[in-house]
């Protein structure tokens, strides 16, 4: 199972770091004026807009290889039992309330401490 999370995670990361890179690599709109006056874009390996297309696509599948692995870690983490993991917060926080509970309830059982110097508050 940890085998399984582990690659995922690799996956995850790849795509994110290709992801950074394809959209740092396209041409935003405004290029488009600046490209037609010979920039070179017409003579590129994929035409004048092929490579528009082939890198949006590109992109396009990054993001649905991040999000599927994004997925399929939420769906594998959530498998792995508690003593595994070390458990949720919940489960980490209840045995700290106990063990706080039984110390309030452990003071409130012994004797009174002498009367305290500070003044009296009235309740109403």
């Amino acid at each position: 199972m940890q085998i399984w999370l582990n690659l995922l995670v690799v996956v995850q990361m790849l795509s994110a770091i290709a992801m950074i890179g394809l959209v740092l690599v396209q041409h935003g709109k405004g290029a488009d004026m600046g490209a037609s006056f010979g920039s070179g874009a017409s003579g590129s390996l994929f035409g004048a807009t092929g490579s528009a297309n082939f890198l949006s696509r590109s992109t396009a599948v990054c993001a649905a290889v991040f999000f599927l692995a994004t997925l399929g870690l939420a769906l594998l983490s959530s498998g792995v039992s508690s003593e595994d993991a070390g458990g949720s917060v919940l489960d980490r926080a209840a045995p700290a309330a106990v063990a706080a509970s039984d110390a309030a309830s452990a003071a409130a059982s012994s004797p009174a401490p002498a009367a305290s110097s500070a003044p009296a508050i009235p309740t109403q």
